[in-house]
């Protein structure tokens, strides 16, 4: 085995540098006795530590359809170090201190990170005094500070403590300050300066009028190897590790028919110049390839260089023909169709069921789809508030406006897709207790996005009772599927195709694309054959029947402060973060089974109530 480097922090599951720690996301790690808070570094270090850069790397994957909507080449795979290979063993990606504020969990002190004592050669950082006074003289590490500033438009800054503390006028001391917890809560914890005996507690740090007086946000992106930004928005104090500080924006998109075949892989890196060369001498090029580095691909192909030349023009004809407005859409035809597809290269592949009689009245179709292959990108992400559509406060991931590619990952799985009727839909959609509690939550979307975004511009889409009714549905039935099929919450995902308006759509795919083993295990599709599924679908509208909070859960008064849920809560409809597209919100458990004083607001009441009698 190759030697790791001295100061290595440790490693990551390859799916997560894509979402939970990307590019601008605080990691924290364990680098043997210390613990060391970093922010990963951004996409030009992806180049720089595993080359060769961009396309040219050998953990590059392609997407046409999702390609060509977010107007790049390709996508690159967070990088594998091979162990075997000698020239990867000093291979790592990069990842900066943040914060640079240390504390000492002895004395209390907190500094600056060039205050402490460091180790040649390692990460942490020790506390000199309280290593000469402890036995032995053992190290005594200091930890990451459990504040930090962001801001909306994804900045990242130190916490001001010296401009917290209040020193007085004539304090010079800009060095260690001392914070020790005296009683519980935020109002125990006394930040102090040693000098001049100022101090205050850090109540009230979370409250967004306490930074309307502090300057507005400096504009630092630590994970970026470029100057500050200018920024307008008021910072924000966040706990170094809260769920709110760091929002991924995935686009996705299935591998479908005719865009799935195996062309452009084995091309691998020969396709972007092939495909760039005049299409009259494309054939030439191609017969000049073929007696040396295309050999190989062409016998894996099993074709000549006329027939693979001919290959290219169609798979450049199929590109200028994606609809990158709505992917979604043809998708969604792939599943109604109402055949057997099969793609070429087996990466797609749906099998449509006959609807059970007992479900016929709500679903119109029932489709298991037995192979899926699905490329998640990501092309930013947001602090403090969740992507929206069409939201504008999308940090950046590199310096570069456009490096030509994104990091992403392919994951293979399976499915259950099942499309709603759609004139009972038309009718229920009409009801007048629906259309207000749909419009209650989409007023205060309104209200959020005007908040976040100024003016009176309205959101690129509005939360209709369609949305509502859809969305609930499929945690309702992911949370009923974990207990029949044995997968874990956090192995199951929605993916929602919601339409109302030009081409309607009312569909819902439930999925295991999953980077481990429970994605192909079989265990999912089979839950699709008409008698499991009309079992899990009735005990998944029974189960929302009743709730554990209720009746505060069914009458709203457990509904989130935002107002973008209503009955929602984690003990019934609530699911695993990475599980929902939504990032929970746009809930509502009364769409499903309605409420005591509007039972028909409830799309499945009958259902509900045929089984519960």
């Amino acid at each position: 085995m190759p030697k790791l480097p001295a100061n290595e922090l440790g490693e990551l599951r390859r799916s997560a540098a894509v979402a939970t720690f990307g590019p601008g996301a605080i990691i924290d790690f364990r680098a043997g006795d210390a613990t060391i808070s970093a922010v990963a570094a951004g996409l030009e270090e992806w180049d720089t530590s595993f080359p060769p850069a961009g396309m040219l790397n050998e953990q590059a994957i392609r997407e046409e359809r999702l390609q060509k909507k977010l107007g790049v080449k390709g996508f690159r795979l967070p990088p594998v170090r091979d162990p075997t290979r000698e020239s990867d063993a000093a291979r790592a990606l990069p990842a900066v201190r943040f914060p640079q504020w240390l504390q000492c969990p002895s004395c209390d002190r907190v500094g600056r990170e060039d205050l402490w004592g460091e180790e040649p050669g390692r990460a942490g950082r020790i506390c000199q005094e309280c290593t000469r006074k402890a036995p032995g003289k053992r190290n005594v590490f200091v930890i990451p500070v459990r504040f930090v500033l962001a801001c909306e438009s994804g900045h990242l800054d130190e916490f001001p403590w010296h401009w917290w503390v209040g020193h007085r006028e004539d304090c010079k001391n800009r060095k260690f300050l001392h914070l020790k917890s005296e009683q519980a809560g935020l109002a125990g914890l006394i930040l102090t300066c040693p000098a001049c005996k100022a101090s205050h507690s850090m109540d009230g740090i979370f409250a967004a009028d306490t930074w309307k007086k502090f300057s507005v946000c400096r504009g630092r992106r630590p994970w970026l190897a470029c100057p500050d930004e200018q920024c307008q928005h008021h910072p924000r104090a966040v706990q170094r590790g809260a769920s709110n500080l760091y929002f991924p924006v995935i686009e996705s998109a299935l591998s479908i028919p005719p865009w799935s075949d195996r062309l452009q892989e084995a091309l691998g890196v020969y396709w972007e110049p092939i495909v760039n060369t005049f299409p009259e001498d494309r054939t030439k090029q191609i017969e000049f390839l073929a007696h040396g580095p295309l050999a190989a691909v062409l016998a894996e192909l099993g074709m000549t260089p006329a027939q693979l030349a001919a290959e290219v023009e169609r798979r450049v004809g199929q590109q200028e023909k994606i609809n990158v407005s709505n992917l979604r859409l043809e998708e969604y035809r792939q599943f109604t169709g109402g055949t057997h597809v099969l793609g070429l290269d087996r990466e797609f592949e749906i099998r449509p069921q006959t609807v059970p009689p007992a479900l016929k009245p709500w679903f119109s179709r029932l489709v298991k789809a037995t192979r899926l292959r699905e490329v998640r990108a990501m092309t930013g992400f947001t602090r403090i508030q969740p992507p929206g559509d069409g939201a504008t406060n999308i940090a950046r991931l590199s310096v570069a406006d456009n490096l030509g590619w994104l990091p992403a990952i392919e994951v293979r799985g399976e499915g259950i897709f099942l499309e709603m009727d759609a004139g009972r839909l038309a009718a229920w959609e009409m009801l007048p207790s629906v259309i207000a509690r749909a419009a209650h939550i989409n007023g205060h979307w309104i209200e959020e996005w005007r908040l976040r975004n100024g003016g009176t511009s309205m959101p690129p889409r509005s939360i209709s009772p369609r949305s509502l009714l859809i969305h609930t549905f499929a945690h309702a039935l992911m949370r009923q599927l974990t207990l029949e099929c044995g997968y874990s919450s956090t192995a199951l995902r929605e993916r929602l195709y919601v339409a109302d308006e030009n081409e309607p759509m009312a569909g819902v795919l439930v999925y295991t694309a999953t980077t481990d083993d429970d994605g192909t295990l079989g265990g999912l599709q089979r839950q699709g054959d008409p008698q499991r599924i009309e079992r899990t679908v009735v005990a998944a509208i029974q189960a929302q029947m009743w709730c554990s909070s209720d009746p505060l859960c069914i009458e709203d008064m457990l509904a989130p402060a935002d107002g973008l849920s209503l009955a929602a809560c984690h003990s019934c409809v609530l699911a695993p973060e990475t599980s929902c597209e939504e990032f929970n919100r746009f809930l509502d458990r009364a769409m499903l089974v309605g409420t005591p004083k509007a039972p028909e607001a409830g799309f499945f009441r009958s259902i509900a109530e045929s089984e519960g009698s």
